[in-house]
């Protein structure tokens, strides 16, 4: 999937060490739920062993690459889909610009990007996504790519030792 400025493209074994300092940054997991570190192997594994057939694994990755004529591309963050529902036809969206590359406008680029691919390509009915509350560039990146938010879940998140809510989003494919 190529925009403007990106590209979406799936792992390579060269994102590796990238992927591994993203998955391994305690300031960021509580937004993923994520409670132990990963070793490199097993992002070594799951960059080689992906197959990126999104119908056997309910899941997809995508790396993003700002691309710009002349330069050579550069990874600036990744872009996944989960709970991938066939049947259904939804999945939840989650999305990391690494912090040297955000407020550049690569988040809303991708997230358009993604979801044409979802509703064109896949064919899904619906998008959605978990945000913190407290999370307000998200909650601002997901509106203005046309989420609504659908609900509410009240002290959902213990993150350094409060209890915060999360929000629902959700985009239908009209």
């Amino acid at each position: 999937m190529i925009g403007p400025n990106l590209l979406l493209r799936a792992p390579e074994p060269a994102d590796i060490d990238i992927i591994f300092r993203w998955e391994n940054d305690t300031s960021i997991w509580h937004l993923g739920n994520t409670l132990t570190p990963y070793s490199r192997f097993a992002i070594e594994q799951f960059v080689l062993n992906t197959d990126n057939d999104i119908f056997a694994s309910k899941q997809l990755r995508l790396m993003i690459d700002c691309h710009s004529a002349g330069a050579k591309a550069t990874t600036v963050g990744s872009i996944d889909l989960f709970d991938f529902d066939p049947y259904n036809q939804r999945a939840g969206i989650g999305i990391l610009i690494d912090e040297s590359s955000r407020r550049q406008g690569y988040a809303f680029e991708a997230l358009n990007l993604l979801i044409t691919y979802c509703f064109k390509t896949l064919n899904l009915h619906q998008l959605y996504c978990n945000i913190e509350k407290s999370n307000e560039e998200s909650i601002c990146l997901f509106k203005k790519a046309g989420f609504t938010a659908c609900g509410i879940k009240k002290e959902w998140l213990l993150h350094e030792g409060q209890w915060t809510d999360e929000l629902m989003f959700q985009l239908i494919n009209t």
